[in-house]
């Protein structure tokens, strides 16, 4: 069987890059999130409370305890934290000898504290997941750069250590949780996009941050987005059970699969580094040979082979055959594939209830958890195996030990696992050991291991919702405030952005789907541009930043200028705005919520007329015999909210 040495390397290599993009993009955007005048001030989160040092450190696991010892406040700790993340995650990136355990402990931990103060804006998946896969990488780094041992004939490394594969499997199984259930989540939620195959009609023009090439994405035809949708569903459920197959060529090809997924969605969306980190457990499932790592294996002549070997490799070819005609008849049956030869296209639509889902399902979710026991003895045993190669009683001695301790590691960090991953099935989370419950719960807040399902929705079916913010001087002319990378300029084409994640950008996506109350935060933010906050300011973008300064000059010496009213868009847009009714047509100005806010920040009555504050929630209507509707369309006039009655004007 081929060595892992270069997967894990690459992984690695991997995991320092995605630590370097999240510290690198949050320490950009501390002052306007965290900072004191930041819409969520980090201050307020860390309050000691009579408990004793260390009791308070784990309940509360964070680096920022000691920032006061520095001098420092918790938002500058943050910022020196960050800073200092990015650092030395280059460093490992860059250097071998910085890829050890204790380096990743420390980004790991870094991380941690960052998003113990990082509050609604640190809680996202991909944060969890990059610190389970953190925290994976602990294990897996070598206590002894790889460089230092030396190759037997064969290309293999003659001082490699038994244990070294043991915990790189945890990273195949942490790709198999998230993609498993990321699949399955789509039909438990009985999403009609989901189940009617035409989530990606909507997709492309809801998402929070599209790409330039996601306008052409959302213009294919729509038999071929409900092709794709059937290829999601075939990649996110079928394909993951092959991460755990004996044949590497199945392996290997649930690599490419996963692979294809991920690009495509990083074409078509700014998701960040968490595509990314996908990417980076895909590794998991590469070996030595595949990369050729193995010196000389492309170019070794083919000698004869002994008749038991044939017949293996005859057996094999035909079991994998087997599993992709098995694949690919699951597909055209549950999905009721035809082709249309006449129009040149593919039908598709799903064949079963949400019921013949459900049961299968509930038997499907336990056969999966032994299958990870089942891969996981296999990988033990093999240990096991490697140690009884071993020469010399105290290399054998130090080998066994390390191998005791990485093993028990292993298994009671799988053991954690099997309980976020058992929430896709109510019955199997029910019927797990109670061991692991409790194990699970006593850890829990370190994040070794986190439930996903990403896109368990698909929003935005009736349009693209929007919040819009326009400031007035005068009540009559309203001028937008533009964030600097969701969707609004009509004239401005969608950024690129990743793997920078603008989290202030992203929290108004989700804004928009829900009621005020559901964004606690976004009254805060509306208080820091009607005090004209820089750090605020910047984090809403240019539109703000001009428009803020201009406030802060009307204030203090030109009360009776005006801002020219936006442009109207012109002719030859790709795009066209629908009007929806407004959501709510009360002032807000009395919001019990916005009051309590100003009262703890200390927001004293404007001493003149204060500039006027709109927020209007808009929505797309889709073109009457339209199946697609509007792509990327802009914030329209709709319902406007006063946030900030008029005062004394």
């Amino acid at each position: 069987m081929a060595g892992s040495r270069l997967p894990r390397q690459l992984f690695l290599q991997g995991v320092a890059a995605v630590f370097m993009f999240a510290f690198a993009s949050l320490y950009t955007q501390i002052p306007g999130l965290y900072g004191p005048e930041g819409i969520l001030p980090a201050r307020r989160t860390l309050r000691p409370q009579g408990k004793g040092r260390w009791q308070q450190l784990w309940e509360t696991p964070t680096l920022l305890w000691e920032a006061p010892r520095l001098g420092l406040d918790t938002a500058q700790g943050l910022e020196l934290l960050s800073l200092l993340g990015a650092l030395v995650a280059l460093g490992a990136l860059l250097l071998s000898p910085l890829r050890h355990p204790v380096i990743y402990l420390l980004l790991w931990a870094a991380y941690l504290s960052a998003c113990q103060v990082g509050q609604v804006f640190l809680y996202f998946q991909w944060d969890s997941l990059l610190l389970e896969t953190g925290f994976l990488a602990v294990l897996v780094a070598p206590l002894r750069p790889a460089s230092h041992r030396k190759e037997d004939p064969q290309g293999r490394q003659a001082g490699a250590l038994p244990h070294e594969d043991l915990p790189f499997w945890l990273v195949r199984w942490l790709l198999f949780r998230l993609m498993f259930a990321s699949g399955v989540v789509k039909l438990t939620s009985r999403c009609p996009a989901w189940w009617g195959l035409t989530a990606l009609t909507y997709h492309y023009e809801t998402q929070c941050l599209p790409t330039p090439a996601a306008w052409f994405a959302h213009h294919l035809p729509v038999w071929l987005h409900k092709l794709s949708v059937v290829a999601t569903f075939l990649i996110e459920i079928a394909v993951p059970p092959l991460f755990f197959a004996p044949i590497r060529r199945l392996r290997l090809a649930a690599f490419y699969s996963q692979v294809l997924l991920q690009v495509l969605i990083i074409i078509t969306g700014n998701y960040n580094f968490f595509n990314l980190m996908t990417l980076v457990l895909t590794t998991a499932l590469l070996d030595d040979q595949h990369l050729a790592a193995e010196p000389g294996h492309g170019s070794r002549k083919k000698t004869a082979t002994s008749w038991p070997k044939a017949l293996l490799a005859t057996l094999s070819l035909l079991l994998e055959l087997a599993v992709y005609g098995l694949l690919a008849y699951g597909t055209v049956h549950y999905f009721g594939l035809e082709v249309d030869w006449q129009q040149r296209t593919i039908h598709s639509r799903t064949t079963f209830t949400f019921h013949q889902f459900s049961q299968w399902l509930k038997t499907l979710t336990l056969p999966t958890v032994w299958l990870g026991v089942a891969s996981l003895v296999w990988e033990l045993l093999s240990a096991l195996w490697r140690w009884t190669q071993v020469r010399g009683w105290l290399r054998k001695l130090s080998a066994v030990v390390q191998l005791s301790l990485v093993g028990t590691a292993t298994v009671a960090l799988f053991l954690i696992s099997l309980v976020p991953y058992s929430y896709v099935e109510p019955g199997t989370h029910g019927r797990l050991w109670t061991g692991a419950h409790r194990l699970f719960g006593a850890v829990e807040h370190l994040q070794l291991a986190n439930s996903y399902g990403l896109f368990r929705r698909m929003t935005g079916l009736g349009g693209r919702p929007e919040v819009v913010l326009e400031g007035s001087y005068d009540g009559h002319h309203w001028t937008e405030i533009e964030f600097m990378y969701k969707p609004g300029n009509l004239s401005r084409p969608p950024p690129v952005v990743a793997p920078h994640q603008p989290r202030l950008d992203w929290q108004m996506w989700f804004a928009a789907l829900g009621p005020h109350t559901h964004s606690p935060w976004f009254t805060s933010l509306v208080l820091r541009l009607l005090q004209g906050k820089e750090p605020g300011a910047e984090r809403a973008g240019e539109g703000w930043s001009g428009l803020g300064r201009a406030w802060r000059r009307w204030g203090a010496h030109s009360p009776g200028r005006s801002p020219p009213p936006p442009p109207h868009p012109t002719a030859g847009h790709r795009v066209t705005p629908r009007r929806l009714p407004p959501p709510d047509t009360r002032p807000a100005g009395r919001d019990v919520h916005l009051s309590l806010v100003r009262s703890r920040m200390g927001c004293k009555r404007w001493a003149s007329a204060p500039p006027r504050l709109h927020v209007r929630r808009n929505g797309r209507q889709r073109p009457q015999g339209s199946s697609k509707g509007t792509a990327l369309s802009p914030p329209t006039s709709s319902g406007a909210i006063l946030l900030f009655p008029p005062g004394n004007a």
